[in-house]
């Protein structure tokens, strides 16, 4: 691709020059897109009624569409493009956006608050870890030991779809992975109750 791409109406169509064979392009034949390119042959098509018109109504409206339309095709093939305004006959020129290195992220986008995260996440696994062994406990010190392990058991597999749908809710995840981490540790005191 050229460093510079001119923008130009040709009776009601819209058309690039400049491009790798130098001749004059239909939008469609270059790598734009279809919306694009349909938006540019539209623009031309109200920008020849203007010219017809003679009384330059719309003119404004026209320049500036054009102005953003060429600002997309910069943005699209990365080059500079030479624009000359149909209802004005003035030239602009246009450049390609500037790449940034990293977007920001957008709103519902912010990144992973991996401190904070991991510190729930401790506290409930905290939680979850002391709560079944302490029913274990109970169960192992008043019934027999298999009826821990069935209450362990029952209460592991209550939890489990609950924690695989809180797994991509972005603030709740950090609760489910502290649950799923401490009932996954508790069967460890469990196994040492009903053992011990």
């Amino acid at each position: 691709m050229a460093t510079e791409v001119e923008l130009l109406v040709r009776g009601e169509r819209a058309v690039l020059t400049g491009t790798d064979d130098g001749r004059e392009a239909d939008p469609h034949h270059v790598a734009l897109g279809a919306d694009l390119a349909e938006a540019l042959h539209e623009w031309a098509q109200v920008a020849a009624a203007v010219r017809r018109s003679g009384n330059g109504a719309g003119g404004e409206v026209v320049s500036r569409r054009g102005k953003q339309l060429a600002g997309r095709v910069a943005a699209a093939l990365g080059v500079q493009v030479s624009y000359l305004d149909p209802v004005t006959g003035r030239a602009l020129r246009v450049p390609p956006p500037r790449r940034r290195a990293a977007p920001a992220p957008e709103r519902g986008e912010e990144s992973t608050p991996w401190g904070t995260g991991l510190t729930v996440a401790a506290f409930f696994a905290v939680v979850a870890v002391v709560a079944i062994v302490a029913l274990a406990r109970a169960l192992a010190q008043e019934t027999a030991g298999w009826v821990a392990v069935a209450a362990t058991t029952v209460v592991s597999a209550g939890l489990a779809p609950s924690l695989w749908l809180a797994r991509s809710v972005p603030i709740v995840r950090w609760i489910a992975l502290g649950i799923a981490t401490g009932v996954g540790l508790s069967w460890v005191g469990v196994l040492l109750i009903v053992v011990g």
